[in-house]
Order: structure tokens, then C-alpha cells, then sequence
């Protein structure tokens, strides 16, 4: 098989207030928690969009590493191919950890950050492994909800870089060098790459889910 046949088809929305409606009851549960975690985000981080992204990242970047590792053991018991989803699941967990490496550069995470990392991965990692076990279909749709959320936060990030709220610092080398962005950039380029990003995941787990529910 082709590396081109092994590429998920992916169903693909520009828009940046795309909203999967929930057709569904564990879809519904799901959105609504992810809405109530990012209310909590509200009320701690309020409007440091650099900090938030930090702990953001740390949890976004967990469901494709669990979900490539249950696709890599489902695929050796059936002993079928995964038809890419693994190699897709893995490059978007290291995409969302590359994330927070370059925001951990621009924000410098204090120790209460700190905190909240360690915190905030111990739980979802376990909350997510058990619904991914449970059902598939639901840890992708409520990862899509999460990227959702995600890239509402960016654009709010970029409007307060814009509005002069927050400085619109240069941009740290790593960043430069993961996206490939101009030697003069600046912290709204790494925003606007990094919204990009979330836009990408959010539709691929959403397509994971519909795949899935057929």
C-alpha cells in the first residue's frame, strides 16, 4: 500500500467558528465539559493567554499520544492496517507538544503554572485513556471540541496582540525554526501558525469521529 493510500481522508473546514454540532448524547456530555473546562481556564488565567496556552498545550498535546498508542495495539490484535491513523494520531501529539515548547519560551511558566501541569495531565490522561478504551468515537469528538475551544482562545490571543494589550514580542527562535517563519518574526506570526495548527486537528478529529460512527 501507497504512502498516499495510508493518508486518512480528512473532511476540511476554513472556517474558524466551525462547530461540529453534537448529534449525538455522549457528544453533547462531551462538548459541555470541554465548555466547562474552558470557563475554569477563564477564571484561573483570565486574560494571560501565555500561561494559558502552556497548560493548554500540556493537555492537548495527550489524546494523540493515547489514541496512536490504542490504534497501534488494535491494529497488532486484528493484525490489520491502521490506514494511518497512528502515524497521524503521533504527529499531532508531537505538534501540540512543539506548541508548548515555543509558548513555555514566550511566557515563561511560573511555578504555579507548574503546578497546574502536572495536575491538569495526571487526571485528563487517565479520564481520556478510559474514555478512548470505552469509545473511540467520543475522545475524538471531544478533542475536536477541545480544538475548537482552542482556536476561539488563539484568536482571542491574537485580538489582544493586535489591540496592544499584549506586546507583540519577537518571536522565539524555536518558532522561527518549527514553522519556518521570516527571522523577523513576531510573537502575532507565531499565534496565527499556531491557530493554523488547531484548525488542522480540530477537523481530523472530528473526521476520526464520523469515521467511527459509521
Amino acid at each position: 500500500m501507497s504512502e498516499t493510500e495510508k493518508t486518512p481522508t480528512i473532511h476540511t473546514h476554513d472556517s474558524l467558528t466551525y462547530h461540529r454540532r453534537a448529534d449525538r448524547m455522549s457528544d453533547d456530555i462531551a462538548y459541555k465539559i470541554v465548555r466547562l473546562l474552558a470557563r475554569l481556564m477563564d477564571l484561573v488565567f483570565g486574560r494571560q493567554y501565555g500561561h494559558r496556552a502552556v497548560v493548554l498545550e500540556t493537555i492537548a498535546a495527550v489524546p494523540g499520544m493515547v489514541g496512536g498508542l490504542v490504534q497501534h495495539l488494535t491494529a497488532l490484535r486484528r493484525i490489520r492496517d491502521d490506514k494511518g491513523w497512528i502515524k497521524t494520531l503521533l504527529d499531532e501529539a508531537e505538534n501540540e507538544r512543539m506548541h508548548l515548547m515555543v509558548y513555555s519560551q514566550i511566557a515563561k511558566p511560573s511555578l504555579f503554572d507548574r503546578f497546574l501541569i502536572i495536575v491538569a495531565q495526571f487526571f485528563f490522561y487517565h479520564l481520556y485513556l478510559v474514555v478512548y478504551l470505552i469509545s473511540p468515537r467520543t475522545g475524538h469528538r471531544a478533542v475536536g471540541y477541545l480544538e475548537e475551544e482552542a482556536i476561539h482562545s488563539y484568536t482571542v490571543y491574537l485580538d489582544l496582540v493586535d489591540a496592544g494589550e499584549i506586546a507583540n514580542s519577537p518571536a522565539p527562535k524555536l518558532a522561527i525554526d518549527y514553522w519556518g517563519l521570516a527571522p523577523e518574526a513576531r510573537l502575532r506570526d507565531v499565534v496565527i501558525a499556531t491557530r493554523k495548527d488547531e484548525v488542522n486537528h480540530r477537523d481530523v478529529n472530528h473526521t476520526f469521529a464520523d469515521d467511527l460512527r459509521k
